[in-house]
Order: structure tokens, then sequence, then C-alpha cells
């Protein structure tokens, strides 16, 4: 068995007992209908010798009845295991999805892994679990038909072999190519859903430059070639239908016409002849439900291997622990509100957390085999507590040190150390739970403003919630707004101002209560009275935990208790901006122009 029926048995093995309680129900639905045409073979057998025949007709009623109901409870039991099939596999995705590495999302297409967690999976749903049911059922089923033909008669089975032995010649001729197209299909269906969530991602781009023909003719090529791979699919299959159906009533006619002269010569009565030609017609779907079975399986094949191809990529070593810290009680919160009431400080949670060491030693770094190197035997310390920043030119691998120590890369060479500890060797969620970080993008989420602000801090309650938007000036923002904090901001955050957004990204960082709060451009949209009373909520957070921030603006770095200068991914000066406007001649370059951009 190949690698792609092996992963789609996969998805089936955990439904195997219901998927087998639906198939014997299946099964002994047919077997009802197996026995119909003896029955009523004994019913024409009765009238044409003139006696009653009531019982047979009962009988007859009663299997009908019975059969039909049966193959309507085998099929509702597939129908429900099939979407317990589809929801696994939608689960164990998202779980590896969430777990990828950042480097393996970078290169890959968003919009084609959502493909395969939607269009690939429904394909499973429409062909795995009615596939065995057909491969079961329609072989066994077939078989018993095929002995009971041959005690009606030999010589009329003999036609009807044959016809079997040329189906299934088409059928593996065939099925491998409707396996095929169907890969593709969803192939060039993950390539469209790629190429709309880059048209919908810089949308108010493609707006602002009138570049929607642009952008829609490029949709249309993905659509197009979406639909050339679906009708190549859709003709293997109608090419196999077709000719199944075709043999099957020649069949019927050669078996007509074999029969009818046999009637004739007396070598078989007509009864006989009725009741082969009854169980031919049951035949006829039967054969009809292999051959759609097996490019049913085909299909599902297709959609397990591209399924099977995320499973295989590397993902992170999540351990999932309990590391929130003890929360303080709503009565000392309020008290501590009450205390900073007017003065925008932040009060001094109970039992805070000590504040993290940051060190890098001689670290190198690229982001893929064959790029430039964005850091070239990096070295610094920050001890724990105040604030440090980072500065420098464009490009200078500022944003890339905080991405080392939050593990979503690992350097090439050298050591990230926390508390004097490599990051690798650190429990991955232990690390990311003693670090807040606010991005430069600082992303919001489609959702309620609740739910982008206890991201990551599930249990904080609502005055923790009411104290963090004191912090960043957001209270009066929320109060103006229709339901608060239930309120929607919109596809990534389209609701809020750009200001807006990045102190929902601080106060969510500072919900965690971090050790280590890393800000990259966190300010950058800010005006300049926000900016000020924030800046002093991060001076009074830095006097309990350690803050590093890529500097935007002079303001941020002049009341930085360090600075970091970095130009062509080195370390160039450590020291005060005193220090720094005396000793360094970058640093007093960017100073001079009011403003240090970052990467």
């Amino acid at each position: 068995m190949t690698t792609a029926p092996l992963a789609l048995m996969g998805h089936l093995r955990p439904q195997r007992g219901r998927m087998t309680a639906g198939v014997l129900l299946g099964l002994l639905g047919s077997v009802m209908g197996l026995a119909q045409p003896m029955v009523a073979k004994r019913v024409m057998d009765d009238m044409g010798r003139g006696g009653p025949a009531y019982g047979p007709v009962i009988a007859l009623s009663v299997l009908v009845a019975v059969g039909g109901i049966l193959a309507g409870l085998g099929h509702y039991v597939l129908d429900r295991s099939a979407e317990s099939v589809v929801c696994a596999a939608r689960r164990r995705l998202i779980d590896r999805l969430l777990a990828l590495r950042v480097p393996v999302v970078e290169r890959t297409e968003p919009g084609d892994l959502i493909s395969r967690v939607t269009s690939d999976t429904a394909l499973l749903r429409q062909s795995a679990p009615q596939a065995v049911s057909a491969a079961v059922t329609g072989t066994l089923i077939t078989l018993a038909t095929v002995v009971m033909m041959g005690l009606l008669d030999a010589v009329l089975l003999g036609v009807t072999l044959g016809v079997i032995a040329f189906i299934g010649v088409v059928v593996a001729v065939v099925a491998p190519r409707i396996g095929r197209a169907t890969r593709h299909t969803q192939e060039a269906v993950g390539r469209m859903g790629a190429a709309l969530e880059r048209a919908l991602g810089a949308f108010r781009t493609i707006k602002a430059s009138g570049a929607e023909r642009q952008e829609a003719e490029a949709l249309y090529r993905a659509a197009e070639h979406a639909r050339r791979t679906g009708v190549r699919a859709a003709a293997w299959e109608a090419v196999s239908a077709t000719l199944s159906a075709v043999v099957v009533q020649v069949c019927f006619l050669v078996v007509l016409g074999v029969g009818g002269a046999r009637v004739t010569s007396g070598a078989i009565g007509v009864s006989t002849l009725v009741a082969f030609l009854l169980y031919l017609f049951a035949l006829a779907p039967r054969i009809g439900q292999l051959v759609e079975g097996v490019g049913q399986f085909q299909i599902g094949s297709a959609a397990a291997a591209r399924i099977r191809e995320v499973e295989k990529l590397e993902v992170e070593k999540l351990e999932v622990e309990n590391l929130q810290a003890e929360k303080p009680d709503a009565e000392e919160l309020e008290a501590e509100d009450e205390r900073h009431a007017g003065e925008g400080g932040a009060r001094r949670p109970a039992a805070d957390p000590l504040p993290a060491h940051v060190a890098f030693r001689d670290v190198r770094f690229a982001y893929r085999p064959g790029l430039p190197r964005v850091h070239h035997r990096v070295s610094f310390t920050v001890p724990g507590g105040g604030l440090t920043a980072f500065v420098g030119p464009s490009g200078t691998g500022k944003t890339t040190v905080f991405s080392l120590i939050e593990r979503f890369y690992d350097p090439d060479a050298g050591q990230v150390l926390l508390d004097g500890k490599d990051v690798r060797q650190w429990p991955l969620a232990e690390l990311r739970a003693a670090i807040g970080y606010v991005e430069q993008d600082t992303p919001v989420l489609a959702g309620t403003l609740r739910e982008n602000l206890t991201l990551g801090a599930v249990d904080a309650t609502e005055e923790e919630l009411r104290h963090a938007l004191r912090l960043v000036r957001l209270d009066g923002v929320t109060d103006r707004l229709p339901h608060g904090l239930d309120t929607d901001v919109g596809h990534r955050g389209s609701r809020l101002s750009g200001g807006e957004r990045q102190r929902v990204a601080i106060a969510r960082a500072l919900l965690r209560r971090p050790r280590l709060l890393l800000l990259d451009e966190a300010t950058s949209q800010l005006d300049a009275a926000n900016e000020a009373a924030l800046r002093d909520t991060i001076a009074d957070i830095a006097g309990r935990i350690t803050v590093l921030v890529v500097a935007h603006r002079l303001s941020t770095v002049t009341t930085a208790d360090r600075i970091v200068v970095m130009e062509a991914g080195h370390v160039r000066a450590v020291g005060t901006h005193a220090e720094l406007l005396e000793a360094d001649a970058l640093y007093r370059e960017l100073a001079t122009t009011q403003l240090l951009n970052g990467r």
C-alpha cells in the first residue's frame, strides 16, 4: 500500500468501530435485498401453478421495508463517522499549525495551509467512510449475487462475469488518474487561497494603488487553473462511470437475448430468467458503487496525502504548563489604583516576579542558509531590571535580537542566555511565559477587545483588565465604545487607530506579568501626550522588571539606563545617552536627526 492510502487509513482508524457498525447495517440491508429475487421467483411459480401467493408477497414486502430501514441506518452511521473523521483531522491540523516553527510558517503560503484545513478535510467527509462501505459491502454483495446467479444458470453467469472482468480493467486503468487529477485540483485550490489571502492582507494598499483589476486578473488565473484541474478530475470520473454504466446495459441486453433463447429451448423457465434479471438489476448499482468507491478512495487518499504533508512540517516542542503567576486580589488592586489615581503610575503587585538577566555571547545568525548574516558575533549583557534601548540604522538586526530571545529562531552559533541559561535549554512554554512581547506591527486579532487583551492571560480579572487599560491610557477609549470591552475591533483591529492598536498590544503584554518586557518600536504611532504618559509607565515598570526597547524616538532613548548601538549586525557601542553622545559618532548622528529608525 502506498503512502497516500496509508495516510487515509490513519484518519479512518479511530472510527473503525462506528464504521464497522455502519457497514454491517448496510450489509444486512443488502442481504435483505439479495433475498428478494428468490422470493419474487417463488411468487411467480405459485401464481403459475394457480396457487395463493399471499405468504411470499408478505415476505417480499417485509424484506423490502426492513432492508430499506437497515440501509438508511447504515448510511446515517457512516455519515456520522465521516463528520468525526473530518473533525479529528481538523483538530490535529489546527494543533499542528499553531505549533509550527516561525521559519516554517514564513516559508509557506498561509492560504494553502488554510485550504488544507478546510477544503482537503472536507474531501475526507465525502469520500472516506462511504468508500470503505462500498469496498466491503459492494464486494461481499457482488460475490453473493454472483453465487446466486450461478445457482440459477451457469451460462448466463458466464456472460455476467465477462462484464465484471471488463469493468475491473477499466477501474484499474482510470482510478490512479482520478487520484492524481484530484491532488492537482487541491493544489490549485491551495494556490488560489494563497492568492486571495495575499490580496485581502494588503486590501487598503491595493485600493490606494488602484490595483483591483491587476489583483483580480491574478485571482482569475488561479481560479481558471483550479477549474481546468477540476475538469480533468471530473473527466476521468465520468469516463469510469460512463463505461461502467454502458457495459452493464450491454450485459443486460446480452443476458436478455441469451436467456430468451434458453427459455425457448426449455433449458430454463421464465421465472428463472426473471429472477436472474432481478439479480442483474441488483448487481448493476453494486458494480457502480464499487467503481465510485474506488474513485472516492483515490480522492480521499489525495486529500490525506496533502494533510500528511502539513503533519510532517517541523513544530516547536511546547510543553503546556500552568505558568501564570499568582494574581493579586481585587481589593488590593482597587486600593493601589486609588493611591495612584490621577498620577498614571503603576502599582506594585504582590509578589512581583524577579527581573530577568539577558546576555548574548558571540551570536551569529542568518534567516536562511545562503542569505547574508544578520548578526556577526553579537555580544552584550543586560542585568536584571531597568530599561535598555537598542538603536541603529534600519536593517542592523535589532528586531532579530527579540526574535532570538523568544526562540522564534535559533542562532547559527553562539548563545542567547536568560538568567545565565541558554534559551534552548529552557522549556519553551516557561521561557515565553516569562516574556511579554510587543511586536513592531502590533497585531490585533479579529474579535472583541476583551479577547485581544486576555490573549495568553485568560484568567485575568476585571480589575486587572481595568488597571492595564489605565496604564496605557485606553480606559477613556473603552468607556466610549458601544459595548465596552466586548466591542468587536474588526479584522486585524481595523476599527481601532494605529496608536490604539499599539496600546492594546502593550496592555496585553503587561497582563501576563512578565519578567522581561520586549517593546519593538511600541510607541511609534502614539501622539506626544500619550507617548509621554506611556513612557512614564514603562519607566515605572522598568523599576521592577527588565525592559528592552527597540527605540524609534529620541525621547525614549534619553531615559534608558543603557543603550546598545548596533551597526551592520555588530554591537558598536554600549552606554548611556550622555556617554554615547560624547564617545560614538554614529549615535551622535542618529541623535541629531531626532529619529532612530529600527528593524
